[in-house]
């Protein structure tokens, strides 16, 4: 594939306007934004790092770098979408995450066909399907390049928890995009590292963001479903 058909594609595929729903969520921000610890856009900046180098971001990119390298063999790619359909720590971010999983990989499938997400579809049935790995699966079918593929992944994450914030605590869209831009390095850096680490090494500390996600659960006025 060429160059610009694969950016395409990519820019397609992490797009706002993607039809995942991925506005619709908040990954716990909007308890953290009552409970006051969110505020302002150093205290934001702070939460969505944190997701990506210690929580869910960072789950989601190990799995889907070492999903895309072995996209090609069905029974190893199958266990690592397993693994990720499982590894949540609340039922929102899991809801989350498979939510916007199955609708990525419907949608792709018909827009942009192709058959290992065709077999990957009828081997997974009803099972949930984590969103990384639905990417991940047709990144790699569509012969975009891993490094590209998972830096666009933690940025779309990262932009759509930027706007979240942006809505709730409030932030003008200038503050929002200064978020962006400070968190521009940190992507870079996760990415790298996320490249690097295998199955084995996996894991998170991130205690605080579980206990907002869990709070969400019982919020009294939400507008998120995360």
């Amino acid at each position: 594939m060429d160059t610009d058909t694969a950016l395409y594609r990519l820019l397609t595929w992490t797009s706002p306007s993607y039809p995942t729903g991925a506005f619709s969520y908040s990954h716990g921000l909007e308890w953290a934004v009552e409970a006051g610890d969110v505020r302002d856009v150093a205290t934001l900046v702070d939460y969505i790092d944190a997701v990506l180098a210690r929580g869910g971001g960072w789950i989601d990119a190990v799995l889907f770098a070492r999903a895309y390298e072995c996209a090609h063999d069905a029974t190893a790619f199958d266990e690592i979408a397993d693994l990720a359909a499982a590894f949540r720590g609340s039922s929102e971010t899991a809801l989350e995450s498979h939510q916007q999983g199955a609708a990525f990989l419907a949608v792709t499938r018909k827009a942009w066909p192709h058959a290992r997400l065709d077999a990957f579809a009828e081997r997974r049935g009803d099972a949930p399907v984590a969103h990384s790995i639905a990417m991940a699966l047709a990144c790699a079918a569509h012969a975009i390049p891993l490094q590209p593929a998972l830096s666009a992944w933690l940025h779309a994450t990262a932009a759509n928890l930027v706007s979240a914030g942006v809505r709730l605590i409030p932030l003008g869209q200038t503050d929002g995009q200064i978020a962006t831009a400070r968190l521009a390095p940190r992507i870079a850096a996760i990415a790298a590292e996320a490249l690097e680490t295998p199955l084995i090494e996996l894991g998170t500390a991130a205690p605080l963001l579980e206990l907002c996600s869990i709070q969400h659960e019982t919020q009294y006025t939400r507008l998120f479903r995360s």
